[in-house]
């Protein structure tokens, strides 16, 4: 009985379709007997997952078992299976291997040829354990179907590529070569210099292993195959010359036979030298180029085992689907990838550096972003130095996760580092940070926490706007959360701030923070600060009640206390150590605004240098506060003060009521006067001036030697 070859199985040339269909389906008139020799050549064989040969007739490489004959020499059935065939005397209980994954399997089909016996319209025998090429338009369909969708779960560019690989081999190809441009353009801008590909990625079936994952009796191992290392084969780099064969291929965007005789002259350029053993002969190679919405970002190349069955035109618009799909895909993980790493650039270059150093107090921040799905936030801390050796420490976060968030999040930090600068009390701050949350917008809210810590009272002043309470860990291990008044969220308008003075105790380590760090879908705002208190004093025990544990490892051990699941928003940590300033180290005097002061300062100084033991200084320290004095004096109209910090440096600080700051210039040669703050830029280690909301302070630091 002989069947014509339908609209989708058209003959090939020079294959007789009648010798096709009836490798399986011409009637046999003596049955062959079944053999249980494992060479026997009447009986193509399948290997088990153990390893062991069974007879065919038991099971279909799909897993369809078959019903065994009614008698011997009996027909198939014209209605039954397609592919039936006469099952041994003994039927085989293994278990069935299942269908190659990508192709879904449908309800009912049967498997067009057995690993060994004749393919179904060429009769030519195929090796065991190699992929079954498809030969239906459905299976191309379901094949499309399902490795798009692989590929679209992908989010980023590796695991777009991986898609691409994993659901191509071994289904469709038993290697694959993915091709990339370096660097990949982004949206429309136009890259610079010649176009590079770099070889993204490669993948293969494992040589000692058929298409099922199943381990290949000896007998029937591939040979050993170009494709077994192809990265070792190619070259990683490969310039595409304007003009050149590789060239016209991607800008022809349709995929090619290797064979083809424009990619015949690619490939080489493609590969680079010795490149070219990578490809087999005939058409058992595809190159597709890989077209984004705008420019060619790449090339794929599926190659196919010199033993397995050559690709067919078919096989192009499989690849040329495969390409589209994956392209996109690129195109939209790169616009992705720079959108996140833009809004996390911004995000980051609003954030301090570095924090200063300032006397008495030690400093250590981190920052994490939240996760993938929201990495922007409105999370900052900051700490400014302060006139009198102060110094403000803040930590903030706006509402949201969004670019909108983090700029929001740069105006406040720049508004804030503005305030403290006039230093103005920490209510006084939030209050006009609170106006200038309302010029922003309506619905542009934030919380805030801003704390002044003196070095030399050792107290600190806080101000509260609906931020998390602060945490003391005092010296013995002690933790304790601070009581703050907690205020109303910065943006809300009308309210009153209120600020709390309390003691900062040397040792002490206040722990600023956002709710990042202690609130999650998992635990509310008050279990958190509760755990981290248990984890500061846990912290604390290991070192001791005499010493304070490391700042740096502190902060590192209150991320841990993070879990799996409590990275929902982005968190800012700040940490100040208070060592404060000795009252021994600290010498205060007020000097009443006459042509007597700079005399009287120069004695008080020396006083002090020589009770510290820094008669080295003297000379230098004489003439710095003489001068600076002077300039004090001339315009001051109230007492002027004088200060000198002993520390890791010798800090001096001269306070007027004039607000005005001074600015250095370059005296004629004709002035009398001028070159006081050019000898103080000259001799000392730093300087500046800072505007007080009573006047100024201008200071100077000298190394101790």
């Amino acid at each position: 009985m002989t069947e014509q070859p339908t609209s989708f199985e058209r003959p090939q040339p020079g294959v007789d379709p009648a010798e096709s269909r009836g490798a399986f389906l011409r009637t046999q008139q003596q049955p062959q007997k079944p053999s249980t020799q494992l060479g026997d050549p009447a009986l193509p064989v399948q290997a088990r997952a153990d390893g062991t040969p069974s007879a065919a007739g038991t099971a279909t490489p799909c897993g369809k078992v078959k019903e065994p004959a009614v008698g011997q020499g009996k027909e198939p059935s014209v209605n039954g299976p397609e592919h039936a065939q006469p099952a041994g005397t003994e039927p085989d209980a293994h278990r069935p291997r299942p269908a190659p994954e990508g192709i879904p399997a449908q309800p009912g089909a049967e498997q067009e040829r057995s690993p060994g016996g004749p393919e179904r319209r060429t009769g030519q025998a195929l090796p065991p354990g190699r992929p079954m090429p498809m030969r239906r338009d459905g299976d191309r369909l379901r094949f499309v179907g399902a490795a798009t969708r692989r590929i679209a779960r992908g989010l980023d560019l590796d695991e777009i590529v991986m898609g691409l690989c994993r659901a191509t081999v071994p289904t469709f190809s038993d290697a694959i070569l993915v091709y990339l441009r370096e660097p990949l353009p982004v949206g429309d801008e136009r890259p610079s210099g010649p176009v590079v590909l770099r070889l993204r990625r490669t993948d293969r079936i494992p040589p000692e292993r058929d298409v099922d994952g199943v381990l290949l009796p000896p007998a029937f191992e591939p040979e050993p195959s170009v494709l077994s290392d192809l990265s070792a084969l190619t070259t990683e780099l490969c310039e595409v010359r304007p003009g050149g064969a590789l060239n016209e291929v991607l800008r022809g965007v349709r995929p090619v036979f290797a064979d083809a005789p424009a990619a015949r002259d690619a490939l080489p350029e493609l590969l680079g030298e010795g490149g070219e053993a990578v490809v087999p002969g005939e058409r058992h190679a595809i190159l597709a180029p890989l077209r984004g919405r705008r420019r060619v970002i790449g090339a794929a190349l599926f190659l196919r085992r010199p033993d397995r069955l050559a690709f067919e035109a078919d096989d192009l618009l499989v690849a040329a689907q495969l390409a589209t799909h994956s392209a996109l895909g690129i195109d939209k993980a790169v616009l992705y990838g720079r959108e996140a790493y833009i809004a996390d650039e911004l995000q980051r270059t609003m954030l301090p550096e570095t924090l200063p150093r300032p006397t008495g107090v030690r400093l250590a921040s981190r920052y994490l972003p939240a996760a993938e799905t929201a990495r922007v936030g409105g999370d900052w801390y900051d700490a400014i130095p302060l006139p009198g050796s102060r110094v403000a420490l803040v930590v903030g976060d706006v509402m949201g996760h969004s670019m909108t968030s983090a700029a929001i999040m740069g105006q406040l930090r720049t508004t804030a580092q503005t305030l403290a600068g006039l230093d103005l009390p920490p209510q006084e701050v939030l209050h006009h940070l609170d106006e200038q949350a309302q010029r922003l917008g309506t619905d542009r809210m934030a919380t805030c926490l801003y704390a002044v810590y003196d070095p030399v009272t050792h107290r600190i002043t806080i101000a509260n706007a609906g931020h998390p309470p602060p945490v003391l860990l005092h010296l013995g291990g002690h933790a304790e959360v601070l009581r703050v008044p907690s205020g109303a969220p910065i943006g809300v308008g009308g309210v009153d701030f209120e600020a709390v003075e309390l003691e900062a105790p040397a040792g002490g380590t206040l722990l600023l923070y956002t709710d990042g760090l202690v609130e999650s879908r998992l635990r509310d705002v008050w279990t958190g600060i509760e755990q981290l208190r248990e984890k500061l004093a846990a912290t604390a025990r290991l070192t001791g009640p005499d010493h304070p544990p490391p700042l740096e490892a502190l902060c590192d051990e209150v991320l841990d206390m993070l879990g799996p699941g409590d990275r929902d928003d982005d968190i800012a940590l700040l940490a100040a150590r208070f060592d404060g300033i000795a009252p021994s180290d600290v010498a205060y005097w007020t000097l009443e605004p006459e042509d007597s002061a700079p005399g009287q300062a120069r004695r008080l100084a020396r006083r002090a240098l020589a009770r510290w033991g820094l008669e080295d200084l003297t000379d230098s320290v004489e003439l710095l506060v003489s001068e600076v004095v002077t300039n004090a004096v001339r315009y001051a109209s109230r007492p002027v003060t004088l200060r000198l910090l002993r520390t890791d440096v010798l800090r001096c600080e001269v306070g007027d009521d004039v607000p005005q700051l001074p600015r250095l210039r370059q005296a004629r040669a004709t002035d009398e006067g001028g070159r006081g703050l050019y000898l103080v830029n000259r001799l000392a280690r730093r300087w500046g001036a800072t505007r007080l909301s009573t006047g100024k302070v201008v200071w100077f630091e000298l190394n101790r030697g």
